[in-house]
């Protein structure tokens, strides 16, 4: 889902206030590189200190570090154009009780498509089960790809975790190594030590 856009209201800028934005920038890049886009959130009371040793409110710094654990949110999509072909890949591997398979990756010109399937036993799990917290996944590849989580869906048993890979992989994939680590909460910073490996051959 794209952000709304916002009418910025630039007429009113105060040009003091330049150089004072642009450090607050050069510190969210640092602030970045240094967590490595996982930031975490800082502990209550370190808030509480900050806000009162530099008169703010505990309230808008929580919403001003909210904010900054979205970044990836506003990263720009990119949607997979123009489908040229099926490959192949049929890997699995079962994990306690749990079987995790990729059948294929769908290849656009500007992309790549594929989904991780988790299959388990739900033969004792009740319809409401399929609407309770599921853990999420990330795709961990080597080389400069970006992986971007695109949704799941479920139903009793089963699980499909769609991502999108761009630029797009190439053509022959048999020296593809597919990394997919499990966490349990959005955004990424509680892994639970799971990581699912298929290697393509």
């Amino acid at each position: 889902m794209q952000p709304s856009p916002f009418e910025r209201p630039t007429d009113k800028y105060d040009e003091r206030l330049f150089s004072i934005d642009e450090q607050i920038c050069e510190m969210l890049k640092k602030r970045k590189d240094i967590s490595n886009n996982y930031s975490g959130f800082p502990p209550k009371e370190v808030i509480a200190n900050w806000a009162e040793k530099y008169d703010l409110y505990e309230e808008y710094l929580s919403s001003l570090f909210g904010s900054v654990r979205l970044v990836d949110y506003f990263k720009p999509r990119v949607d997979p154009i123009g489908f040229r072909k099926h490959i192949p890949v049929l890997k699995s591997v079962e994990i306690n009780d749990r079987f995790y398979s990729v059948m294929f990756i769908r290849q656009y010109e500007n992309a790549s498509v594929l989904r991780l399937n988790v299959d388990w036993d739900g033969t004792d799990e009740l319809p409401m089960d399929i609407h309770s917290q599921r853990n999420v996944f990330e795709l961990l590849l080597k080389g400069d790809y970006d992986c971007r989580a695109d949704g799941r869906k479920g139903s009793i048993g089963t699980d499909a975790y769609k991502f999108i890979v761009t630029p797009p992989l190439p053509d022959d994939v048999s020296e593809l190594e597919l990394v997919f680590r499990e966490y349990n909460d959005t955004f990424r910073e509680k892994p639970t030590g799971l990581e699912v490996v298929l290697q393509l051959e």
